[in-house]
């Protein structure tokens, strides 16, 4: 289970994303395959995999789903089905926002907001395991946890500001959007990245996705405040909504099985009580990962 799927329901991406309701939603799948089409080359039936369908083709609250070869890599072999479900969608959102967009290195520093989260979580060891220095903010109740996970500095995002704590950062990471997003911009050093995926969209965004003109002068708008201050603190913003990558999720399986990562659940709650799911996910006091099993 995701906030996003919640979100979807409730229209807030509508203008991103062609969806029309009803639907089934769902990001995130473990399962068996039971079927290739003729041009499959990388699994057969009887194969185990997990995957985040493209965004055309969400729809894993299901007993069966047919997905994109490219979306799809082999489960990890250390994991049960219920923990390779936890990963797809966070583990592809940490991957790209701190390998991909932020070039995350060694000896670099990185904020991670909401690190208790499901992206929070993944992310905090991703970065761990590159060799940064690793920030998060998150209520005092779980700060020894997150510095289990590989959190060197935990912020109590209820009584310190972390922009008066923290500077001279190379990346943040920011799941809050609103003030939280402006504010990041004041940790980065000159050059530093700062990357949202609460938004707002931007106009590289509007391009990666072939936008309309409407859409692509809405992103711009939207996007401009945030993308004007940034450049007065000699940083750049950009927005990340993640893509679908079966080679990607080859590459974080390999460091799941490896024991650099490991999944974070909260609950794992049984096909029929889908709606109390997404409730529960939708208080916003999830530590790791929501899980629906049949």
């Amino acid at each position: 289970m995701n906030p996003l799927d919640s979100k979807i329901r409730d229209g807030e991406f509508k203008l991103l994303l062609p969806y029309r309701l009803p639907l089934i939603l769902g990001h995130d799948l473990a399962g068996v395959v039971v079927r290739v089409g003729p041009r499959v080359r990388r699994f057969k039936p009887g194969d185990e995999v997990f995957a985040r369908p493209h965004k055309d083709r969400i729809g894993t609250f299901a007993e069966f789903i047919a997905v994109k070869e490219d979306g799809v890599a082999l489960k990890p072999t250390s994991l049960s089905m219920e923990e390779a479900a936890s990963i797809p969608l966070v583990g592809l959102t940490a991957w790209q926002a701190l390998i991909e967009k932020g070039q995350l290195a060694k000896g670099q520093k990185v904020l991670i907001h909401a690190g208790s989260g499901g992206v929070g979580t993944f992310a905090i060891q991703l970065a761990k395991h590159v060799g940064a220095t690793v920030a998060t903010t998150a209520s005092a109740a779980n700060a020894e946890w997150l510095k289990q996970l590989g959190a060197d500095i935990v912020i109590d995002y209820k009584k310190d500001d972390f922009a008066a704590i923290l500077k001279d950062y190379d990346v943040v990471l920011d799941t809050q959007g609103g003030n939280t997003l402006e504010k990041s911009l004041r940790v980065l050093k000159p050059g530093g990245k700062l990357i949202g995926i609460a938004g707002p969209p931007d106009p590289d965004f509007a391009k990666e996705i072939d936008a309309s003109l409407f859409l692509k002068t809405a992103m711009r708008f939207l996007s401009y405040r945030i993308r004007k201050a940034a450049k007065r603190h000699d940083v750049s913003y950009s927005f990340l909504f993640m893509r679908a990558n079966g080679e990607q999720l080859g590459q974080i399986a390999a460091l799941v099985d490896a024991g650099a990562i490991k999944p974070v659940i909260d609950r794992v709650f049984p096909f029929e009580s889908t709606n109390e799911a997404l409730a529960y996910v939708e208080k916003g006091r999830v530590k790791g990962k929501v899980v629906v099993k049949m």
